[in-house]
């Protein structure tokens, strides 16, 4: 019996481990196919939590049964779909008008049945125990599923996806598959005599009481306010608190721990404690997101978010295992029910939301969802917990008006859809005259200083005339003269359109969006576009390296490649083949600049490798100025980071370049990316 418990927990272990490393090695292999947009990687996760749902249900299904042979002849199929998964190339496939549907049918027919047995296999191996046991449910195999999920979140980034090719990512993935496989058989065959006890039976397992429609109720909700709890922190902090790629790792390690610590130690702390954490937490954030001019250091807001998710997810996650039915023949139903709150928590986060708002309310909804929960559950407790999270309730109704009265009070302009939430502030804050910015959360996307001629067609933000971009578009094209020839230009990113400000007579500009509703607002808020001095000006919608490769060669003299911004680093625009679609649409001697502008990552480098595997040269340009010091520099002028690639070394040699252009320090062991291999974690910076 020992030998088989082992089997059984590391059957559950193996299952979870690959079932969380599958996800970001199959969504990082379609951005290549699909472009590398935000809908790419949410469609991806819409679809890992629909197969999971499914492979709930298909453990309660196969749990009624007594035979095996359906399971291993499941296993048995599944078997073959990673290893065409391994074999197969991704690039032959062409994405279609409906990316959503691509994705689904991709990941379907190559991951979908395989993903649909290892998420069966915790609610599934813990009833058959139950059976072969004759006892309660373990639930704490759940928790060592969730431990596994916590260590492959670790690993990928820092050890799997620096060191190996998504090639070799796939094979190894398809090897402990059948590994699984054989391990998750050798189960089915040695519990093939165990059945589900009849429910007039006595003992532990059968002769506990049914859970009530209550308990089945809150199997749901508690689950789904945890992950609306998840996907809005995680929202929140990577768009509003700072952009750092991999940060989303923190929130779901928050929330893996909350599960392990529910369902493996049982850990339980005194109500009042959690009560008082989470009233303070739940008020104090909830009050700050009225305040949306309001800047607090990063740790203090990392500190404060990941402490209310903390508590937050505890009790949600306790309370669900609280209710937690004892029949063993109601135990794949618990779970099922508690796939489905997590699903329905992702759906109305992610897809419903931002249907219905104009505006992002998702953090105050989510907190006030979160206490109406906590009321539900202890609402039969004492009168005092009662009127308190009764209050927090009212309360925090209050906070979602204030929040969209703070958002709408200095904003002309809000539009949210699958992309971003999108706003258009405007204020006084350079002297004597209108500004206007365009936000997406945090990031800012484009500033016009409205009132003087002037001004209104002066480049700002990251685009001044002594940025890296500005000395690309103003000495690129130099007659013997010293005037300009008319430029073809490329720009992947709209924002403001503010590189329409640099136009002249003759000159040809070729926007690059995949948002579609950044074109209207460039358009009509501001007015670089349509008093650009560029004689031509066309915005081309959908993903830029797409794009690029449907089109004929382009013959820009500067492509300037501006996606980089965001916690979610496109690295699909930044590999070999990227920068040979890039070379394709250059026009001899043309320039690539990448605005790399970022506190928390240094690009610099892998581009810098890029360069030099095709025979190029790369220079840094990085401005420093204070946008609040109107005496120096162009007006509303950023501090910016911008690498310049180019096989014209008579560019680089000019004096005012060669002046701010420097080269490039490559650090030892530094690897090329390709579509096959990219590693974000090297280049992350430790320190502002």
């Amino acid at each position: 019996m020992p030998r088989l418990r082992l089997l059984f927990a590391a059957a559950v272990f193996l299952a979870a481990f690959l079932l969380f490393l599958v996800e970001p090695i199959a969504a990082k292999q379609l951005l290549p196919v699909l472009g590398g947009s935000a809908s790419v990687w949410i469609t991806c996760l819409v679809f890992f939590q629909t197969a999971l749902l499914a492979g709930y249900l298909y453990a309660h299904w196969l749990a009624q049964r007594p035979r095996r042979i359906l399971y291993a002849t499941s296993l048995a199929v599944a078997l073959a779909s990673p290893i065409v998964w391994a074999t197969s190339n991704l690039n032959s496939f062409q994405g279609s008008e409906h990316p959503i549907w691509t994705v689904f049918k991709l990941l379907t027919g190559f991951i979908g049945l395989p993903f649909l047995m290892l998420a069966a296999t915790s609610p599934l191996l813990q009833a058959w125990w139950a059976q072969v046991e004759h006892g309660t449910v373990p639930y704490r195999l759940y928790a060592l599923s969730n431990l596994a999920s916590l260590l492959a979140l670790a690993l990928y980034p820092s050890f799997i996806e620096p060191y190996a090719t998504l090639h070799q990512q796939r094979w190894a993935w398809c090897i402990g598959f059948i590994l699984f496989a054989l391990l998750a058989g050798r189960l089915a065959y040695a519990t093939r005599h165990a059945a589900p006890a009849p429910e007039h039976t006595t003992g532990a397992a059968t002769s506990a009481p049914a859970a009530s429609l209550r308990d089945k109720l809150l199997w749901v909700l508690l689950p789904m306010g945890a992950a609306m709890q998840l996907c809005t922190v995680t929202a929140y902090l990577t768009a509003n608190v700072a952009a750092i790629p991999l940060l989303w790792i923190l929130p779901l390690a928050v929330y893996l721990i909350t599960i392990i610590l529910a369902f493996q130690f049982r850990a339980r702390m005194p109500w009042s404690i959690i009560a008082r954490f989470l009233v303070v937490l739940l008020g104090a954030l909830a009050y700050s997101l009225s305040k949306t001019n309001a800047s607090w250091p990063l740790w203090v807001s990392l500190l404060f978010f990941l402490a209310e998710l903390f508590f937050a997810c505890f009790f949600l996650h306790t309370a669900a295992y609280a209710l937690r039915p004892l029949r063993s023949s109601q135990a794949t139903l618990f779970y099922l029910f508690f796939a489905a709150g997590g699903a329905l928590g992702s759906f109305l986060i992610g897809i419903a939301s931002p249907a219905v708002f104009n505006v992002n309310l998702d953090l105050p909804l989510t907190f006030l969802a979160t206490a109406l929960l906590v009321l539900a559950v202890n609402w039969q407790s004492n009168w005092s917990q009662r009127m308190l999270w009764i209050v927090a309730c009212v309360l925090l109704v209050v906070v979602v008006f204030m929040v969209r009265r703070a958002y709408l009070d200095d904003t002309t302009l809000s539009v949210r859809n699958f992309y971003a939430a999108l706003r258009v502030k405007q204020d006084h804050s350079y002297p004597g005259t209108t500004v206007r910015t365009l936000l997406n959360g945090s990031i800012q996307h484009g500033t016009q200083i409205f009132g003087t001629e002037e001004l209104r067609h002066t480049p700002t933000t990251y685009y001044a005339m002594d940025s890296g971009v500005g000395y690309a578009l103003r000495f690129c094209c130099l007659r013997p003269d010293g005037s300009l020839r008319p430029r073809n230009i490329g720009v992947i990113g709209l924002g403001a359109g503010t590189i329409a400000a640099y136009g002249q007579p003759g000159d040809r500009i070729r926007f690059f969006e995949i948002n579609p509703a950044v074109e209207p607002i460039a358009r009509n808020a501001f007015t670089y576009i349509r008093e650009s001095g560029a004689s031509y000006i066309d915005i081309i919608p959908g993903d830029a390296r797409a794009s690029l490769a449907r089109s004929a060669p382009l013959n820009f003299d500067v492509l300037v490649v501006d996606a980089f911004t965001g916690d979610a680093i496109p690295l699909h625009l930044l590999t070999t083949q990227a920068l040979a679609l890039y070379r394709r649409n250059l026009a001899p001697g043309g320039i690539l600049a990448f605005h790399i502008s970022s506190q928390y990552v240094n690009l610099a480098p892998p581009i810098a490798e890029l360069a030099a595997s095709a025979g190029m040269q790369a220079r840094l340009v990085s401005s420093v100025v204070d946008p609040n010091d109107y005496t120096s520099g162009s007006p509303g002028e950023f501090s910016a980071t911008w690498v310049l690639v180019t096989d014209n070394a008579a560019f680089f040699n000019q004096p005012i370049v060669a002046e701010h252009a420097r080269p490039i320090k490559l650090p030892p062991g530094m690897r090329v990316w390709t579509d096959d291999y990219s590693a974000l974690l090297p280049v992350l910076r430790w320190h502002r």
